[in-house]
């Protein structure tokens, strides 16, 4: 007879190791896998790691896929840290990336350092209030985040559908459905062969890192995040800090998306996003709600789009088995909570004896 129950807490070095076997799981069953459809793992793995590090270029590109992922990722830290379940970064990143299209049509002569300041303020402000709706649906009537957030994701990226084949379509494309491309002053600039998003992402995970450690608002949020009742007890006005950590969240994806605009398209588009969003919330439990963890981990996954793409054209192989990696990895780490919170415990019935696990 086997029964489950809680086990005692472990400490940090414990947890670590337990998701450090997982990882090790997780690769060796892909290994598995992967030399059962008659592939070697081990070219595999090469190929991925070539391809999103083997050149200049390569490196460049997964760059270019972990900034506006690990600003997702911060984005989304911010609410699930409360335990508001955020899953409308999607939208929130389309958001931003309109509110900074916006910004540039309505001043297009300002000097380059002024235009990307009000792109940024465009584009946290459109975010931020896009994720405010569901807070205050929450806060007033209880309602569920979850589903609000998840469809507000579909509206977003309609609205700007809507925008690209409507009242924004360039009189220039030639036939084609497209926004104007962005004037050299609403670009970000490069540093080291890559825009200088690179450095803005750093800079927010520190900073995330800080307000989320050493600050009241930070202590605040992780009260709220354990219990509600406890925050209330302990005098924090729960809505009032739960709408304005929501607000952050939300501008934090905003500014992903004006990032992705400005340095990458250039433009607006309704399919600029590729489904960082949701891969966002991914990385986001991947790496324990750490801001510091969340870098790495979201470069790791860019590693994994990069090389997917690149094992596509190497090895004929769809790019859809970086996915399948993708996807044992989060089974096995996630998977791996559970021996971290619980144990089993084995009954013999005959001798009454009990072993644990």
């Amino acid at each position: 007879m086997i029964r489950t129950t809680t086990r005692k807490a472990l400490n940090q070095r414990q947890k670590v190791l337990v998701h450090i076997v997982a990882v090790l799981a997780a690769i060796a069953s892909s290994m598995i896998i992967i030399a059962c459809i008659g592939l070697n793992p081990f070219s595999v793995y090469s190929k991925i790691i070539s391809g999103s590090l083997g050149s200049a270029y390569r490196f460049r590109e997964t760059v270019n896929k972990a900034i506006p992922l690990t600003i997702l990722s911060l984005g989304t830290c911010m609410a699930f840290k409360m335990q508001f379940w955020n899953i409308g970064a999607e939208g929130q990143f389309y958001m931003g990336a309109f509110g900074a299209t916006l910004a540039v049509m309505l001043f297009p002569t300002l000097p380059k350092p002024l235009m990307l300041l009000f792109m940024a303020l465009f584009a946290l402000l459109a975010g931020g209030l896009w994720a405010l709706l569901p807070a205050a649906l929450k806060a007033k009537w209880s309602t569920s985040e979850t589903l609000v957030t998840l469809m507000l994701n579909y509206l977003a990226q309609k609205w700007v559908g809507y925008l690209q084949y409507g009242p924004w379509r360039d009189p220039q494309g030639n036939g084609f459905p497209r926004i104007a491309r962005f004037a050299e002053n609403a670009v970000l600039p490069k540093v080291f062969g890559i825009h200088i998003g690179w450095i803005i992402a750093i800079v927010l995970t520190l900073m995330v890192f800080i307000l989320m450690t050493r600050t009241k608002f930070g202590y605040e949020v992780s009260v709220i995040g354990e219990s509600r009742a406890t925050a209330r007890y302990a005098g924090i006005n729960v809505n009032k800090v739960m709408i304005f950590a929501v607000i952050l969240s939300g501008g934090l994806c905003g500014l992903a998306g004006m990032i992705q605009a400005s340095a990458i398209e250039n433009s607006l588009t309704d399919n600029m996003s590729n489904g960082m969003g949701f891969t966002a919330v991914i990385t986001t439990w991947l790496s324990q709600l750490h801001p510091l963890v969340m870098l790495l981990v979201s470069f790791i996954f860019s590693m994994l789009i990069q090389g997917g793409s690149f094992l596509q054209t190497s090895m004929q192989i769809p790019s859809a088995m970086a996915s399948i990696l993708q996807g044992i990895i989060i089974f096995f780490v996630l998977g791996s909570d559970f021996f971290v919170r619980y144990r089993f415990i084995f009954i013999r019935k005959k001798k009454g004896e009990k072993a644990c696990l």
